[in-house]
């Protein structure tokens, strides 16, 4: 089954997933280490946390569905996202 699935997926196609996550990651970890250097009082600190998490699994999300054919959010050559049905 994963090997018909493989087949689909291009070796360009996996390597500019790997920079995404890559990027992605070191993009939270970021922002997730300058919300607690900041300090931010404890409420808030736990709703910013919630929020990038969220924000980076839907693009996780959009990555893999990528993968396959269908993502979430389409980038024209413009560069603006528009959601795709």
């Amino acid at each position: 089954m994963f090997a018909n699935m493989l087949a689909l997926i291009s070796a360009e196609g996996l390597v500019e997933t790997v920079v995404w996550l890559l990027g992605l990651g070191l993009i939270v970890w970021l922002l997730l280490y300058l919300v607690s250097y900041i300090g931010v009082p404890e409420p808030f600190n736990k709703i910013i946390k919630i929020v990038i998490m969220v924000f980076a699994v839907l693009v996780l999300i959009n990555l893999v569905l990528g993968l396959m054919g269908h993502p979430l959010v389409g980038w024209t050559s413009s560069g603006h996202g528009v959601l795709v049905n």
